[in-house]
């Protein structure tokens, strides 16, 4: 049993350098949020059925511009298309009643998915629920506490947290490039974004980016 348990709290641990971060971005949210007159409940049940900082963030900005709903929708979807490879790369992983696996995929995030993964398509199901849950808890406590009294939290920025993220997947990515096909794919996606950054709306370049991840594709006779 404590064997059990030590698997959930390593993949707490091994997202704890990072988890900071992501609560200090999630009060930024819940600030950015309640200035779009989202009020107070909207941004909190947002945060905890969300759970995607990315889209949330793209929401809010397009709200408080004055755009409409469906544009915002529209925005969020495009920028969460990503979760349906890496869903799909971690679907055996999850079991149980149907319940349970809508409750557990919750988890499923960009870092607990990449601190998971162990190579060839292998991942731990303990440590992305254990670092997942770690991270649920800090952007859903930060959106809290940044719709409540953000204005006191400066902007993450002026603590140079914006280059947390960058740099924790650089670190996730380096182990992952010993392949020369895998080599490829991020260099072709690394060049994608690079040429759709000053052409398209934030977000965008990532998600066709992903596009590369086709060359990992094995023919299978």
């Amino acid at each position: 049993m404590s064997s059990f348990v030590s698997r959930y709290r390593d993949g707490a641990r091994a997202a704890s350098a990072v988890a900071a971060t992501v609560w200090f971005f999630g009060a930024s949210f819940g600030l950015v949020a309640r200035a779009a007159g989202m009020g107070v409940l909207a941004p909190l049940v947002m945060s905890a059925t969300t759970f995607a900082g990315s889209a949330q963030f793209a929401v809010t900005s397009i709200l408080g511009a004055g755009g409409g709903g469906a544009a915002a929708i529209a925005a969020a979807v495009l920028l969460n298309a990503r979760y349906a490879p890496i869903s799909i790369s971690v679907a055996p992983l999850f079991r149980g009643r149907l319940p349970r696996r809508l409750l557990e995929s919750q988890l499923i995030v960009d870092e607990s998915w990449a601190l998971a993964s162990r190579g060839g398509g292998r991942f731990d199901r303990r440590i992305l629920l254990g670092a997942g849950l770690l991270l649920y808890v800090s952007w859903v406590s930060g959106t809290a506490v940044g719709v409540l009294a953000g204005d006191a939290l400066g902007d993450p920025k002026d603590l140079g947290l914006d280059g947390a993220f960058p740099a924790l997947f650089l670190a996730l990515l380096a182990p992952q490039l010993r392949a020369p096909r895998a080599a490829a794919a991020a260099a072709l996606g690394a060049v994608i974004a690079l040429a759709l950054i000053p052409v398209t709306p934030a977000g965008t370049p990532i998600v066709a980016a992903s596009a590369a991840c086709l060359l990992g594709l094995r023919r299978r006779l």
